[in-house]
């Protein structure tokens, strides 16, 4: 009887430690600040990848899926140049394909709701009656939280190679070229 109820008091204390460290971790900080990170790297890389996918044949719905992604200052300059996007995509009949090859958060701070992510891809633009244009491209984003989830406010290009970045060429956001120039 003595044995069995030790084993019992045992089991039940180890019942409790293992609640309250499941209790502990779904609490922590750190395993808050890891979802948050990975809901930005997500938002992230899918605002560059959209950004860098416009197709002719449905550019109303593409050039809508780019205004959906952004905020601020770049999503007012797409608004603002959607007219002048549409007609030379339509002209130069180009099909953009972004894919994310990888992606990383470089900065997060939730309590402002601003963050920074660099995101590869590989890019194929298709022209009529010509070979697909591939090419890779790193991209620097800035996002900034809003009541409908995290959007791209700025983007532009990665330093490549051994070049050291312009600080006055991260500064000011860009505004994504239409497929025909790219």
């Amino acid at each position: 009887m003595a044995v069995a109820l030790t084993l019992a008091l045992a089991a039940a204390v180890a019942a409790a430690l293992s609640g309250w460290s499941w209790y502990d971790a779904a609490h922590d900080g750190d395993a808050a600040f890891a979802r948050n990170r990975d809901t930005v790297l997500a938002a992230g890389e899918q605002a560059v990848q959209n950004l860098n996918t416009l197709d002719h044949n449905d550019l109303d719905h593409g050039l809508d899926i780019w205004e959906s992604s952004t905020t601020g200052d770049l999503h007012t300059q797409l608004t603002q140049g959607r007219t002048g996007f549409a007609e030379q995509v339509q002209q130069a009949r180009t099909v953009s394909t972004a894919k994310v090859l990888s992606g990383a958060v470089t900065e997060l701070d939730t309590r402002t709701g601003k963050a920074s992510v660099m995101v590869a891809l590989r890019i194929t633009v298709q022209a009529p009656k010509a070979k697909p244009a591939v090419k890779e491209s790193r991209l620097l984003g800035e996002l900034t939280r809003t009541a409908d989830g995290w959007k791209l406010s700025a983007l532009g290009q990665a330093p490549m190679g051994d070049s050291a970045p312009d600080p006055a060429a991260t500064a000011a956001p860009t505004t994504p070229q239409p497929t025909a120039s790219h």
